[in-house]
């Protein structure tokens, strides 16, 4: 895989798995419903993932990378990289009852990062531990911060 791939691959997998896991959780406060789920997740898998590969493609050139093939490598990789695994979210919403697609979304997305980020600082002989738990607590803001706002999204809006 060459470097825009890995690129693209690493920051679809991150933004992908936290965006939508924080995305999940604060619809699910809001809302506890299975089926505004799975239309978010749809569009920001949609949405998002594009506007991610946007902002790859003008970081990109903003870095003059003498070659257009390079810019547009880590552009299409971000956005299917992003759209697969916020996509991937959607399974369990399919097969299972909120709750436990809900468990099932948060140990898949921590899974993700975990497993990523151990390869990642293994490979760049980074300190293992500070590395997963350096992502993991990113990943967990994300989804407190996201509950916080749908609960009281539900709490002022929804009474």
């Amino acid at each position: 895989m060459n470097t825009q791939y890995k690129k693209g691959f690493g920051f679809g997998l991150m933004s992908g798995v936290v965006t939508t896991l924080g995305l999940i959780v604060g619809l699910d406060a809001s809302t506890g419903s299975k089926f505004v789920i799975i239309a978010g997740v749809l569009a920001i898998a949609i949405s998002d993932s594009l506007s991610d590969a946007a902002g790859m493609h003008i970081s990109e050139e903003a870095a003059d990378h003498k070659k257009p093939k390079k810019v547009w490598e880590a552009t299409i990789a971000t956005f299917l990289f992003k759209f697969l695994f916020a996509l991937l979210f959607v399974i369990p919403f399919l097969l299972l009852n909120i709750y436990q697609a809900l468990i099932a979304s948060m140990i898949w997305g921590f899974f993700l990062i975990t497993a990523y980020s151990y390869f990642e600082a293994k490979k760049h002989k980074r300190d293992i531990f500070m590395q997963i738990f350096e992502h993991l607590l990113i990943a967990v803001v994300v989804v407190v911060a996201a509950y916080l706002v749908g609960k009281g999204t539900a709490m002022f809006l929804l009474v």
